[in-house]
């Protein structure tokens, strides 16, 4: 199947799994759509190497959490390029708080989390389903976390959000067929450096090693990896939605 002249948008795509994806979309033909918040250095270097494979590109600055920008950044796809074929939701956000420190997050937290999390992939939805549906069909995919499914994570918050978006993706499969098809990636540990940030580089090495010794395929998961996956349901069979894709190298497995 072509890819020519399509079009993908994906959130958050200045670094991480988000230009992986962006990247790999753009490898594949699509026009693609660069979303950032803060990180326009980033994101521009994601933009010249997407404009490197031959498609066309725009950059939108944007929070998923403010539904005007949502619906801008969608009309602003459609205005340049007509429709919209492709959404990957992967804009993300969290506060590092072991699970047994209860006093470590507000509700303040909670809501910030849940707004970008969860709230901003349903926004974004929203606003690209008329483009799609007048295209025809279109793929929604949802950059998740194992943490949605497990329990584990960053902070509690974090799991509830990934939770929350993990039962909308089947509940919006299910209120946008037959046209939109809606999947979920449920990464595990990924090296980039927003983990690093997060969890102060002792914690992230160890918890890589770790990761390496214990896991089925002795490996954690690269960015790329997020990317196949996002791809394999954009571009994958047509019978599938409402579908949660665990890409961990097996960590929940363990040995």
């Amino acid at each position: 199947m072509s890819s020519a002249n399509k079009v993908a948008l994906v959130t958050g795509s200045a670094t991480g799994a988000g230009a992986a994806i962006a990247l790999a979309l753009a490898s594949r033909g699509y026009n693609v759509v660069i979303n950032y918040t803060r990180s326009l250095k980033e994101a521009e270097e994601t933009e010249a190497a997407c404009a490197a494979t031959g498609v066309e590109t725009l950059l939108f600055q944007g929070d998923v959490s403010k539904d005007e920008d949502c619906r801008a950044m969608a009309k602003a796809a459609y205005d340049k390029w007509g429709r919209i074929d492709a959404l990957v939701n992967n804009a993300g956000r969290t506060k590092f708080v072991a699970h047994n420190d209860l006093d470590g997050l507000n509700a303040q937290d909670f809501h910030e989390i849940f707004a970008v999390n969860t709230i901003g992939p349903y926004q974004m939805t929203r606003a690209v389903a008329p483009y799609m549906k007048e295209t025809g069909k279109g793929a929604v995919v949802m950059i998740s976390s194992i943490a949605g499914t497990h329990g584990t994570g960053s902070s509690i918050a974090y799991v509830a959000s990934k939770g929350g978006l993990n039962s909308m993706t089947k509940a919006l499969a299910r209120a946008l067929g037959p046209e939109i098809r809606v999947n979920a990636v449920c990464p595990g540990f990924i090296e980039t450096r927003w983990l690093l940030g997060g969890y102060g580089e002792e914690k992230y090495e160890l918890a890589k090693k770790k990761l390496k010794n214990s896991t089925p395929l002795r490996a954690v998961c690269q960015p790329e990896d997020i990317a196949d996956a996002a791809l394999m349901f954009i571009e994958g069979s047509s019978m599938v939605t409402g579908e949660l894709m665990i890409v961990d190298g097996g960590m929940q497995l363990g040995r």
